[in-house]
């Protein structure tokens, strides 16, 4: 297909926001979709603070970022966000009745030669496909927090992806900055599968009593050069997002991934990470 110009992003949460930005500031016009007026302008706002944080440091413009708030419309309507798009990214949570009600109704309003695609970091790529008219022309577009920062974008191919999509998606990704690459629909593909399995065992190791978080955070910083450390990245992504897709995990893949008791107990106590002031740590 052409070059992608018109972006819709669904949900402008973290990272429905973070990828509005990115395309934007590529010089896409992008159509934020979110259903409440309140989430939309939480979202604008944190495309706004990113952008004055890049300008701080001067890795961007003020005239670049200006031009880049103005090319974002927030909308509440799906149908109005995707009429025109070239790509529909989708950022709903990861609840898979969510997203196959959401890919029906997208294939139902975007032009025909659109692409469609998912920012799931665990569900399957195919299955999600398969609500629509166009499986070859769906796929796996998955981001990282925080998405302006993030270098890699994992673009995973579906079983019936075709190779003119993939192409496509992947010299947008370059266009955007990011290093991307490709992987085959399978649970938890490559980042997600490596990611879980190390912060299961890093929660196993708390609840064992093998270390203190802090300790086995810093092992993996100091030995193995990670940037950030397992229970820490834990508390950044939320744990009860872990939980959920260790959970899914679990059913797909096998023991290995099976939630620690310690997690479900911390989510049950409402201690979620970053988001609700305490995780592993206090914030």
């Amino acid at each position: 297909m052409s070059e992608i110009r018109t972006v819709a992003v669904i949900g402008a949460g973290t990272m429905g926001h973070g990828i509005a930005q990115v395309c934007a500031v590529a010089g896409c016009d992008v159509l934020l979709q979110d259903v409440s007026e309140e989430a939309l302008e939480r979202g604008l706002a944190g495309v706004r603070a990113s952008l004055e944080r890049l300008v701080a440091k001067e890795r961007l413009s003020k005239e670049d970022a200006d031009a880049a708030v103005g090319r974002i419309e927030a909308v509440t309507s799906v149908a109005e966000a995707a009429q025109d798009a070239d790509l529909v990214v989708e950022a709903v949570p990861e609840k898979i009745a969510l997203k196959l009600e959401l890919f029906a109704e997208l294939a139902e309003r975007t032009p025909e030669g659109a692409i469609l695609a998912t920012n799931t970091s665990s569900l399957s790529v195919t299955e999600i496909a398969a609500a629509t008219d166009r499986p070859e022309r769906c796929v796996g577009l998955h981001f990282f927090n925080p998405v302006p920062i993030m270098p890699l974008l994992e673009i995973i191919r579906g079983l019936r992806t075709d190779e003119a999509t993939v192409e496509t998606v992947l010299a947008f990704g370059r266009r955007l900055g990011k290093e991307p690459i490709v992987v085959n629909d399978w649970p938890g593909f490559a980042t997600s599968r490596l990611g879980i399995i190390l912060g299961c065992e890093a929660i196993r190791m708390v609840e064992q009593g093998v270390a203190s978080p802090e300790a086995i955070d810093k092992a993996m910083e100091l030995g193995y050069r990670h940037p950030m450390g397992p229970l820490r990245l834990t508390d950044l992504v939320g744990l009860d997002v872990r939980l959920h897709i260790m959970e899914h995990l679990h059913r797909e893949l096998g023991e290995q991934f099976r939630p620690p008791a310690l997690l479900r107990q911390m989510v049950r106590a409402g201690k979620l990470g970053r988001k609700s002031g305490e995780g592993f740590y206090r914030y």
